[in-house]
């Protein structure tokens, strides 16, 4: 009897277990961050739907203030895409960014590799500097460098006559198109350093210093350890650094408008200034709409070419 009684009890089957209790979905999360989300919805999504349907409509001042703008479909593309001015500002803008992402990157690059071998004290008093230029507003820093240009009063004509370039008393700098082109570069590339720079510090103090110094035991100089240690483990940051830089040197604006306009002429007009140009000088606010989207494609188009081929290299190493 006792036997059978635990036998049965021994192939009695285990407890069904009680059916987990249904997890209750918290709202909270959702409703604390609605307001951040609902906030760069409106100042992001919106003026860009805002400009995308402003873009194919027939929208000039009549339209702005009667409110009855027509719809023309692709005809403002079009328009502008057949306009030979609009591809002489395309290859100004591409000639102006890449030379000031090229200045940008190699000067912000020499000036981290600087910060890395400075001492304690020295570094630091390096890096107030860099962060006190990198604060500098944008207007401010526009009309130091109006200051440091005028003909009569400006710092560089005085000092330029001073070392014996007397061609240079009174020279109007911003009567010529090239001088004009090269301010705008000094002043972009002396506002972006930096950022660039102190990003790039703070990845390269993240590489072990093992590697460093078995590369110098190996006999390895400055340029080699840079190009077979430095480089290749910080790629990934240079790639973000060069893609934030080109987004900042095409959407520049400010500096452009201020300083000449794009003018002389037109050689310091950029996509920006050109749409701003065509929305306010001409009140055709759909052509305008239509080139600053113009100039967002061809942004993402070179971004994600870039990033395709910083994927194919990381698939190669």
């Amino acid at each position: 009897m006792s036997t059978t009684l635990s036998r049965a009890v021994r192939h009695r089957p285990p407890p069904t277990p009680p059916p987990p209790r249904r997890r209750r979905t918290s709202w909270w999360p959702y409703l604390l961050i609605s307001p951040t989300l609902l906030a760069t919805a409106y100042l992001l999504l919106y003026p860009l739907a805002r400009n995308v349907v402003i873009s194919v409509q027939e929208f000039g001042l009549p339209q702005l203030v009667r409110g009855d703008a027509r719809f023309v479909g692709l005809a403002n593309y079009a328009r502008v895409l057949t306009d030979p001015e609009f591809w002489a500002v395309v290859r100004r803008t591409l000639v102006f960014t890449a030379v000031n992402v090229v200045l940008i990157m190699v000067l912000s690059t020499l000036v981290a590799l600087l910060l890395v071998r400075l001492g304690r004290w020295l570094r630091l008093l390096v890096m107030a500097g860099l962060v006190l230029v990198w604060a500098t507003p944008v207007i401010a820093a526009t009309t130091v460098f109006q200051w440091l240009f005028q003909s009569r009063l400006g710092v560089v004509n005085w000092l330029l006559v001073e070392l014996g370039f007397e061609g240079y008393r009174d020279y109007a700098w911003f009567a010529d198109g090239p001088a004009t082109f090269a301010i705008l570069v000094a002043l972009i590339v002396w506002q972006s350093v930096p950022f660039a720079a102190l990003s790039l510090y703070a990845a390269m103090v993240t590489v072990p210093g093992e590697l460093y110094e078995a590369a110098r035991m190996d006999g390895a100089g400055a340029w080699r350890v840079f190009a077979s240690i430095t480089f290749p483990m910080l790629r990934a940051m240079f790639g973000l650094i060069t893609c934030l830089e080109v987004i900042w040197v095409v959407k520049a604006f400010v500096q452009i408008w201020v300083i000449s306009q794009g003018g002389p002429g037109q050689a310091t007009t950029t996509l920006p200034v050109y749409a701003f140009q065509v929305a306010q000088s001409l009140q055709r606010y759909d052509l305008g709409a239509a080139v600053s989207m113009l100039m967002v494609l061809l942004l993402v188009l070179a971004l994600l070419a870039y990033f395709r081929q910083m994927y194919r290299q990381e698939e190669v190493s």
